[in-house]
């Protein structure tokens, strides 16, 4: 397989000395009590598929055949496979007739004379990992057994299959309904997953009848084959009880990520990473972080997000699939598709959109937005901009309340500005125009063409003062009577400043002299 496992790592291998002939994967149920329009199959945990996990899993066998029995919502569940594992066979199982026939249908894309092992297991147990399922195959072989199941033991079985043993092997596995008072305080439990001999498989599906509480054929009735014909089925209990546990409802997709949350952090800080609140930091099974970074409460990385060394992400951050570099920091912000460069500080209040690239030493900060734009290395956006579709040189400060104007209605344009420009307060730079190395922008101006190399643009009607206005066209107002009490309109706040700072300028004249 393609995939790239990390935090659980899937990629067991073959058991030595051990050729899996294939595996079915049972990906077929309808999924009813997930409510949903989308294949239970295709919800995530960790930000992943829960199929994908089990074709993971699978996959790390190396099995000559991997088959993916698909049913309910099979149009979801084919086109995922066709993106994620298109090497997999597809068995579709016409009507959700129980295990047993769906196994059959698994059978149905394999070779008719197929020998050796075949695993049988479950699309819905994201946490069941290719080394637990290297364990089975190997003790399977090891105790020369025909079938071999995959046990637990639980403190509340309700709802699984007993495992009866007699000795050391099973006996037979009960289903729920079926079970009588004696079975049904069994503690040990079926997890649906199994090793078996291809022959036993075979013969064992052939015979199978609906006989039951809920007239479905039942894969464990295999198991009851295998006892009367004298052929030995043994079990592989693990103490790891998450690894058999499914997903059926909202409820358990829940509990499923948070387990899966809390392993994932719990990794990730015995591998040198501060996580200042593991109970409000979600990160995803393909997030990459380095030593020494530090997550503070609030934050989510999701996606393929990677964090370096010494970066501080958070509180309360979202990324997703975000690089950011060396001992950058990065607080309240959104960001997707994004590109932080070291020692680069980003927000509070920022919004990182697509495209978004940030230099080394760069700064994006409050209430910012951007997109689609590439900031040189020690560039500041500081605050309260827009900045889309921008090519930003080295150096170049961008005063508070400027926007680049990149849509004109039907189009977008691109601004670039060079080296060392300096961009003042409530500018509108409307694209396409080039403000070359080392240009300023006067405060407030509205730029429509190109800047040369060391100008100055003013682009800003200018102020007119109409004397008495107030007086005229306001008479007896708060405003008129405020007016009136000071000469000039000054008043006595503003009047103080301006001789406190006529007399500082007065003394520094002296004393240069």
């Amino acid at each position: 397989m393609s995939i790239d496992p990390q935090i659980f790592p899937q990629g067991a291998g073959r058991p030595d000395g051990v050729g899996v002939s294939a595996v079915i994967v049972l990906a077929a149920g309808g999924g009813t009590r997930m409510k949903s329009r989308t294949s239970k199959l295709l919800h995530r945990v960790a930000g992943r598929p829960l199929l994908s996990y089990a074709v993971q899993a699978a996959g790390s066998l190396e099995p000559d055949r991997l088959v993916v029995v698909v049913g309910h919502e099979r149009e979801q569940v084919q086109a995922h496979l066709a993106e994620f594992a298109p090497e997999v066979s597809i068995a579709v199982q016409e009507h959700q007739n129980g295990t047993g026939d769906a196994v059959r249908a698994g059978l149905s894309v394999l070779p008719d004379d197929l020998d050796g092992v075949v695993v049988v297991t479950y699309g819905d147990v994201p946490m069941l990992s290719g080394a637990t399922l290297a364990e089975l195959v190997a003790a399977h072989e090891a105790e020369d057994n025909a079938v071999t199941v995959l046990t637990a033991v639980v403190d509340d079985p309700t709802g699984y299959g007993r495992v009866v043993r007699s000795g050391g092997a099973v006996e037979r596995i009960v289903e729920q309904r079926d079970a009588s008072p004696d079975e049904a305080v069994i503690r040990e439990i079926n997890s649906g997953i199994y090793v078996f001999d291809a022959a036993t498989l075979r013969e064992g599906l052939s015979g199978l009848t609906s006989d039951n509480a809920q007239g479905e054929l039942y894969l464990t009735d295999v198991i009851g084959f295998a006892n009367a014909a004298g052929r030995r089925v043994g079990a592989h209990r693990i103490d790891d009880v998450w690894q058999t546990e499914g997903v059926n409802d909202r409820v358990q997709l829940a509990a499923m990520n948070a387990e899966m949350n809390r392993r994932i952090c719990e990794h990730w800080m015995r591998e040198g990473v501060t996580i200042a609140d593991p109970r409000t930091t979600w990160i995803e099974d393909d997030v990459a972080l380095e030593p020494d970074v530090t997550l503070l409460p609030g934050t989510q990385l999701l996606g393929a997000t990677s964090v370096a060394a010494g970066a501080v992400v958070g509180p309360d951050t979202t990324l997703r699939d975000v690089e950011v570099g060396e001992n950058a920091h990065v607080i309240r912000t959104h960001g997707e598709l994004a590109v932080i460069g070291p020692n680069a500080d980003v927000g509070p209040w920022a919004r990182l959109r697509p495209g978004t690239e940030l230099g080394a030493g760069g700064k994006i900060g409050t209430f910012v937005e951007t997109k689609n734009a590439r900031i040189g290395a020690g560039s500041k956006v500081p605050h309260l901009t827009y900045c889309g579709d921008a090519i930003l040189g080295e150096g170049v400060n961008v005063g508070a309340g400027t926007i680049f104007a990149n849509y004109d209605g039907a189009h977008k344009s691109t601004t670039h500005l060079g080296d060392d420009v300096f961009i003042g307060s409530n500018s509108v730079l409307v694209a396409p125009v080039d403000i070359a190395d080392g240009a300023f922008i006067a405060a407030g101006s509205a730029v429509t063409q190109d800047v040369p190399a060391g100008a100055l643009g003013v682009a800003r009607s200018h102020l007119h003062v109409s004397n008495g206005w107030v007086a005229r066209t306001r008479p007896g107002s708060k405003a008129d009577r405020s007016a009136a009490a000071h000469e000039g309109g000054i008043h006595p706040a503003v009047q103080a400043s301006r001789d406190v700072l006529e007399a500082d300028a007065a003394e520094k004249a002296e004393g240069g002299h």
